[in-house]
């Protein structure tokens, strides 16, 4: 038994340490536990990350979905380079063919009402294309192109293949350089209806740039 007045090793020791020790040697060994214990609640993992995921237009995406396959103009909004260009083109032999081919189903009348059936489709298959590849107005998708050159086709034909051609150069220039008001729509206006609308705008200036130089 010990002596009443023989002091305690614990004190002579000074305070007890191994907590603080322990702690340090855990925070060393597992470093994930100390970060964890600093990082703020938006840098956390659990934290959903809202930004859109961006997918690559492929023939594969195209063919996942009647939509994708009408808003990138059958395939040819997938060149690798300037797939408006090639919507267009599409866009202009297409008229050529079927009015040439079939000019009792596709007479002006009939192309009017599919230009206006075909501004509705758009808006819907552009939209959920746009979504499912995570930007709104990709460069792949250009049934907008070719609604709105076919606009500009019904109304100037018939025409010589040099007008066309001016015609398809003149549409281009304009939905690629979009002047007001074309930009601020391209800009304000979002979605299925913003990605056919700019170009309903340029095939509009397309056809009174044409009206200006039949006048003069």
């Amino acid at each position: 038994m010990a002596a009443p007045n023989q002091p305690d090793n614990n004190s002579l020791n000074g305070p007890d340490t191994r907590p603080a020790i322990d702690t340090v040697i855990d925070t060393a060994i597992k470093p994930d536990s100390a970060a964890s214990a600093i990082a703020s609640p938006v840098a956390s993992p659990a934290s959903p990350d809202k930004r859109p995921r961006k997918v690559k237009a492929t023939a594969g995406f195209m063919l996942s979905h009647p939509a994708h396959f009408i808003a990138q103009g059958f395939g040819s909004g997938l060149s690798p380079i300037m797939p408006g260009t090639f919507g267009t083109l599409f866009g202009w032999f297409s008229f050529v063919i079927l009015s040439t081919r079939w000019p009792q189903y596709f007479s002006p009348l009939n192309w009017l009402v599919i230009i206006a059936a075909g501004f509705i489709v758009g808006i819907w298959t552009c939209q959920r294309t746009g979504r499912n590849l995570g930007v709104a107005d990709h460069g792949s998708m250009v049934w907008d192109e070719i609604i709105a050159f076919w606009l500009v086709l019904v109304v100037i034909t018939p025409a010589p293949f040099w007008t066309q051609f001016w015609a398809f150069i003149v549409f281009r220039f304009f939905d690629m350089v979009k002047p007001p008001p074309i930009a601020y729509f391209d800009r304000h206006f979002k979605g299925g209806f913003g990605v056919m609308w700019d170009d309903i705008l340029a095939a509009f200036y397309t056809l009174l740039v044409f009206a200006l130089w039949r006048v003069y």
